[in-house]
């Protein structure tokens, strides 16, 4: 127990550090505690701007004890523009109280816990979730009735439901940026692909006609029970456009090629990191041995420089390949490792905004913000002590008091983050919510933040004084 409370105690210095070096280090940051830990957190559609700030939607979920239903939560966030907060006012927050910028919008009850929640690039109003079950779930977050979450309540149904997987499928879970197809990974060691683009159409046309959905053409009524409600589930259900094995344990995570709905990747707890295209069959086309030392938790497929892929392993690294030369003696050869987590890595994601940064989170409890291109350049990563900073690191978020469970980016505003974590014990339960945005000074060309403060430097000195 004693070295319990020592490690509580290091995690209470590094946080409160932290806290002190918010006014000087975001932008903006919005603190949020959640009753029950969210395993997800995704952008939804931005609805509105205003002169101050823009509402967004944000899809969260409720991993329950059991005592209430799981559910998915649709929330809308009031998103505060860069340079509008005072910074005296971002560091005062209080860690168990709700934010004012986040209101719940619409509850879901969610058929078993909501493991992973994916947004549908074209149309972010659909949404895909993964359970323990071997389906894929996908809803209409907008006409989906609004529901109050009591005990013995009857689960929400589902808009339509993928099948095809022989086990369960947990995690891996990924929606295309260019076609509505949908790619799933799961225990049965299977990648699976479906299209949900005739299912969409009519979805589109029924809501707008204010009528509830109907089947879609290449649909059948689906009478199975997933999740944990007694009564089935009358949802439409589609079958796949393929499935694809090559894995040789429990695929971890799953994504698309930025540029093509049929070629994808996936990672697993056998160290393999696998590249597909639906065109040439369901064999892998290259299978990366020892990508890691160990199993891979994530992947992400770089949306503007269609070469780079970034795999996260429970070996604490983050690996990032050139899919034009993966393997060198018959393992992985990764252009570059990046080092600084000191636990698993949960999620990695590029930026939507510029091409060589991207965030990784971990069991450590920290988010790290990388660019590449700082590789070899004298640096110093912001929000961290000391000189030997490793390789790429420039920006390290510490707000989070255990395992940061996932984070995204938000292309509506490119360098703002929400992020959440599975609290545990350590801070009382539940989760924390995190929407933050590092200063700008940090991240712009070093000669325009130069020029910008050069017209504050008798200010600054004579504040200095």
């Amino acid at each position: 127990m004693k070295e319990r409370a020592k490690g509580d105690q290091s995690v209470d210095d590094r946080y409160s550090q932290w806290k002190s070096l918010v006014p000087v280090l975001y932008d903006w940051l919005a603190n949020h505690n959640l009753v029950w830990p969210s395993l997800s957190c995704r952008w939804g559609p931005q609805l509105e701007q205003a002169t101050y700030k823009n509402r967004q939607r944000l899809y969260l979920s409720e991993q329950t004890d059991g005592s209430v239903p799981n559910t998915l939560v649709i929330a809308n966030v009031e998103v505060v523009k860069p340079r509008v907060a005072a910074a005296e006012h971002i560091s005062q927050f209080n860690e168990e109280a709700r934010s004012p910028f986040v209101k719940k919008f619409k509850t879901i009850i969610h058929p078993g816990e909501v493991n992973r929640i994916r947004e549908l690039p074209q149309n972010s109003k659909i949404v895909a979730t993964h359970t323990d079950s071997p389906d894929v779930l996908i809803w209409d977050v907008e006409a989906q009735p609004n529901r109050h979450a009591v005990l013995g309540v009857q689960s929400s149904r589902p808009d339509l439901v993928l099948t095809g997987h022989k086990d369960n499928a947990e995690f891996a879970l990924a929606m295309s940026p260019t076609e509505p197809f949908v790619l799933s990974g799961g225990k049965d060691r299977s990648v699976v692909l479906w299209s949900i683009q005739d299912h969409i159409s009519s979805l589109s046309t029924y809501t707008a006609l204010g009528k509830s959905p109907s089947p879609s053409i290449n649909s059948k009524q689906s009478p199975k029970v997933t999740g944990n409600n007694d009564k089935p589930m009358d949802s439409p259900s589609i079958d796949p456009r393929g499935v694809f094995q090559g894995h040789d344990a429990t695929v971890e995570d799953v994504t698309f090629c930025p540029s093509s709905a049929q070629e994808f990747c996936s990672v697993g707890d056998d160290s393999c990191l696998i590249l597909w295209d639906a065109r040439t069959g369901s064999a892998p086309v290259v299978k990366v041995e020892k990508a890691h030392n160990a199993d891979l938790h994530c992947v992400d497929w770089n949306p503007h420089e269609v070469n780079l892929i970034l795999t996260g392993s429970a070996d604490n690294t983050i690996r990032m390949f050139d899919r034009r030369n993966l393997t060198s003696g018959g393992v992985g050869s990764p252009v570059h490792t990046f080092e600084a987590h000191s636990a698993a890595v949960l999620c990695v994601q590029w930026s939507p905004d510029k091409a060589s940064v991207f965030g990784s989170s971990a069991e450590d409890g920290i988010l790290n913000i990388w660019d590449y291109e700082k590789i070899g350049k004298k640096q110093e990563a912001v929000g961290s002590k000391g000189p030997s900073n490793p390789p790429g690191l420039f920006f390290r978020h510490a707000g989070h008091r255990d395992k940061v469970v996932d984070f995204h980016w938000n292309s509506s505003d490119p360098w703002t983050i929400v992020s959440v974590s599975d609290d545990g014990e350590s801070t009382g339960g539940g989760g924390t919510l995190q929407i933050w945005r590092m200063i700008d000074l940090i991240y712009r060309p070093e000669d325009e933040v130069i020029a910008e403060l050069d017209k504050f430097k008798s200010h600054i000195l004579s504040c200095g004084s």
